[in-house]
């Protein structure tokens, strides 16, 4: 089973999930935001990067056990709760299209999916955390006895800093340097 769930992750569900931020960030880019909502929503965003950080940095060093499938799933609701923060933010204070939201959409659902797919390869640990019998949760925290490739780390954490972060620390640079020199946007007519 770990290895078409490895595969989906590494080669579907990263590379779409990362081009789903770069196409966030390019929303962002043309609505302006360093002049709207500014760096508080940048901000947000970097904790969100953050969290999905963290989350794939356990996955691909950590052995996947009940310990990592609770980081993971507390990290997911963390994830959606500064989602929701951010867009409650934001949609007063700039207009978000309806482009913007579909790429949301897509940025909310990937790491449902990855940890969906986590938990059907790791069945027995997630079960294990609520008690199921049959398997004792396993606490430790380990590196994993499979681990990717060294070429496949180097790629995974290449791409999502390049894709990932780089473009959303252009955003806050930008943002900082217009602190100050905000025009809130008038919301569109519903």
């Amino acid at each position: 089973m770990q290895e078409p769930v490895r595969f989906i992750l590494l080669y579907f569900v990263l590379p779409a999930w990362l081009l789903a931020g770069v196409a966030d960030w390019v929303c962002h880019r043309r609505s302006g935001i360093e002049h709207t909502s500014g760096a508080k929503e940048s901000l947000l965003h970097m904790l969100m990067i953050g969290e999905v950080g963290l989350g794939v940095l356990a996955a691909v060093f950590l052995r996947i056990n009940a310990a990592v499938l609770l980081l993971l799933g507390a990290l997911l609701v963390a994830h959606a709760l500064t989602t929701h923060w951010d867009l409650h933010y934001a949609s007063s204070r700039r207009h978000v299209s309806a482009a913007e939201q579909s790429v949301h959409a897509y940025l909310e659902a990937f790491p449902l999916a990855a940890y969906a797919l986590l938990v059907a390869g790791h069945w027995g640990q997630f079960t294990a955390l609520f008690g199921a019998p049959g398997t004792a949760p396993d606490w430790a925290w380990t590196l994993k006895a499979d681990p990717l490739s060294g070429r496949q780390i180097a790629v995974v954490l290449a791409a999502s800093f390049c894709l990932g972060f780089v473009p959303f620390a252009e955003e806050l640079h930008r943002s900082f340097r217009a602190r100050g020199k905000l025009r809130p946007q008038r919301q569109p007519e519903r």
